[in-house]
């Protein structure tokens, strides 16, 4: 039987991913060393750096001015490096789900956070409006997908301080006006690869403007001085990247991306919204996530949820339990989803529909 992989992350990659990763893992290349043995200083991985690099410009449309990282420690690492770099004295951020709260934690640690709207009081189930930043913070973070609630900012913000945005659910999901960001950045194992490497897109002229001495590899420059191999980078993850990239690049990139992932969650959507069981989380269509849709059972059908989880598990359905904090199911339908699996969903849901 087919297994459809909904899980929210780590999560389902393209074929293209898996089959030619785990041939570099034998072999790359022809060389007869696996890509987890060979040195990242030899000629052959930094072609695989470089390559990366350059396919991430491309995709993106990443202007002149920017440097493109690979780096280790997640993107909770990330939570603190910002701060580290970028803040004097005061930052901005919109609260707008778990992983938000984890980095304005961070924050807290190197000035004063302003948090200039939440979207908590209703269990994150929206994305707050009619917010406005402090002219003196030294930049504005966002997180443009929430993964555990269902929400995602669909639009580059216009904002007079440097914006900063956790990009690790939706990168790649459609196009973006990088010139609009200072660092965009994410774990990979969502759509772009395996967990183990975090990506950093960001504006080299914001950096060098704090005071405070930065450990050496808690600063951006560090990596951009080095091309990512300051010290060893996690070599199988980022060929896993590459991989992605090049399948990217080869269905005709990011504005096909961005079309077939509407058609996919329009379709999840309208079932959900259709059928007698289901209600989605999210109530705002604009705030609903083209990336992770969280639905729940209706009231009168609460009863039935076990039942449905343990019906959809049986027909392949796999990872499509909800987050404990929100409950329900979600079903993430993430770059390399294919259509197929949303159809085969949202048969499951129509036969359980006439079970009951």
């Amino acid at each position: 039987m087919k297994k459809h992989n909904f899980y929210a992350g780590p999560s389902i990659l393209p074929q293209f991913t898996i089959e030619n990763t785990a041939k570099a893992v034998e072999d790359l290349d022809g060389i007869g060393l696996s890509i987890m043995e060979i040195s990242h200083r030899s000629k052959e991985f930094q072609a695989v750096m470089d390559e990366a690099v350059e396919l991430f410009i491309k995709l993106l449309n990443i202007p002149e001015g920017y440097s493109v990282l690979f780096l280790g420690g997640g993107a909770s690492t990330q939570f603190a490096m910002i701060p580290f770099n970028l803040m004097k004295q005061k930052a901005a951020y919109l609260n707008t789900g778990a992983w938000s709260k984890k980095a304005i934690k961070e924050a807290k640690f190197f000035g004063e956070v302003d948090v200039v709207a939440t979207s908590e009081d209703k269990n994150f189930n929206y994305i707050p409006r009619g917010w406005k930043i402090p002219a003196d913070a030294d930049y504005f973070h966002i997180t443009t997908n929430n993964t555990i609630y269902g929400t995602e900012i669909k639009e580059d913000f216009d904002v007079e301080v440097p914006l900063v945005a956790d990009m690790s659910s939706d990168i790649f999901s459609r196009p973006l006006d990088v010139s609009k960001y200072a660092i965009i950045y994410g774990g990979a194992q969502k759509n772009l690869g395996p967990a183990g490497v975090t990506f950093v897109v960001v504006k080299n002229d914001v950096l060098g403007k704090t005071d405070r001495p930065i450990p050496t590899m808690l600063n951006y420059q560090t990596h951009i001085d080095k091309g990512s191999m300051f010290n060893t980078p996690p070599c199988l993850p980022i060929y896993g990247c590459l991989q992605t990239l090049k399948w990217l690049d080869n269905m005709g990139g990011i504005k096909e991306m961005e079309k077939t992932n509407k058609k996919k969650a329009e379709l999840l959507y309208g079932e959900i919204n259709r059928n007698k069981l289901f209600k989605p989380t999210v109530d705002n269509p604009e705030d609903r996530s083209l990336m992770n849709v969280c639905f729940v059972m209706n009231e009168e059908f609460e009863k039935h949820e076990k039942d449905f989880y343990e019906f959809a598990t049986s027909k392949g359905m796999i990872g499509i339990k909800g987050h404990r904090s929100v409950g329900g199911f979600r079903a993430s339908l993430y770059n390399a989803m294919p259509h197929e699996s949303v159809e085969a969903l949202v048969q499951v849901m129509q036969d359980f529909e006439k079970s009951i």
